[in-house]
């Protein structure tokens, strides 16, 4: 085995690393696009008083993250 050096490490870690955050970049923007989609529903379902607990049940988002939406829905 060869000794590698420094530059080829760094190298071999910056490629390695390069397809897993390329899919995670591609990750969240899709994730963007559906918050995009999901918050005005959202709001509208906290308006309606659904829980803040089934709304994460059903969502994955925190209640603090529906609260704060609704907030600034309100004040938009």
């Amino acid at each position: 085995m060869t000794q590698q050096t420094p530059a080829q490490l760094r190298a071999k870690a910056e490629a390695d690393l390069k397809p897993i955050g390329q899919k995670r970049i591609k990750l969240l923007a899709q994730l963007e696009a559906l918050d995009a989609e999901l918050r005005p529903v959202l709001v509208q379902a906290v308006r309606m008083e659904v829980p803040l607990r089934r709304i994460y049940e059903l969502t994955g988002v925190a209640p603090n993250t529906a609260r704060a939406w609704r907030k600034a829905d309100d004040t938009a």
